[in-house]
């Protein structure tokens, strides 16, 4: 198993609000999956594994790394405004595919599914290459981390 991965990770849930059921289910997944198999390699570490904390300051994505032992490796921070729009569409994509799964033909549920997975795709690269020079991680941990971007971005 590589060094540079996620091995625990927590969200600084401080400004979050209460979630649905669905969000929930979301996040809860996305950590499950990004736990099981991700590449997080901080350019400027010698390696991990790692304890990442994921928070919202002043507009930005705070990505606080730490090894395993609680020693301080890191911290990167990026702007959200690249993201706005497209965790807007995505909020409003998912509002409108978690009510059709209750009562709207299969083939509206395919289309809002497809929709909701092209935007999602859309802020994973956005946040891959943002992360570039500082984070080198796979699509699908950037998928993973985009999620839980979403959540955190949920704020009262």
């Amino acid at each position: 198993m590589s060094n540079y991965r996620i091995a625990s990770i927590e969200l600084d849930e401080r400004t979050v609000v209460r979630r649905t059921r669905e969000i929930e289910q979301e996040r809860e997944i996305a950590i499950y999956d990004l736990l099981e198999a991700n590449l997080f390699k901080p350019l400027e570490s010698k390696g991990g594994p790692y304890r990442l904390v994921l928070s919202v300051e002043d507009n930005r994505l705070v990505f606080d790394i730490y090894q395993e032992d609680g020693s301080e490796d890191g911290r990167v921070q990026l702007s959200l405004s690249p993201f706005r729009a497209v965790i807007k569409d995505y909020f409003l994509i998912c509002e409108s595919y978690f009510k059709a799964i209750r009562n709207a033909p299969p083939s509206q549920i395919e289309t809002l599914d497809m929709s909701r997975r092209g935007v999602h795709n859309e802020g994973s690269e956005i946040l891959k290459e943002r992360l570039a020079d500082k984070i080198e991680v796979d699509f699908d941990t950037a998928r993973r981390l985009f999620t839980l971007l979403c959540v955190l971005h949920l704020k009262g």
